[in-house]
């Protein structure tokens, strides 16, 4: 993903930080436990297509 992207993407919902997990293929809001996937280089900032992180995985 473009770094600069990065830098101005948010969380949709709280518009909180975003960490982006490379090998995951996903941009994870840690607030709330979020994960939205990057299809083809493009991030999915839906919430609808995000997946929950469930309590024992690290956010």
């Amino acid at each position: 993903m473009d770094p600069k992207l990065l830098e101005i993407l948010v969380c949709p919902i709280c518009k909180g930080p975003l960490v982006h997990r490379r090998e995951a293929r996903e941009l994870v809001c840690r607030a709330d436990r979020l994960a939205f996937p990057v299809r083809d280089d493009i991030p999915v900032m839906l919430e609808e297509e995000a997946r929950k992180l469930p309590p024992e995985e690290e956010a």
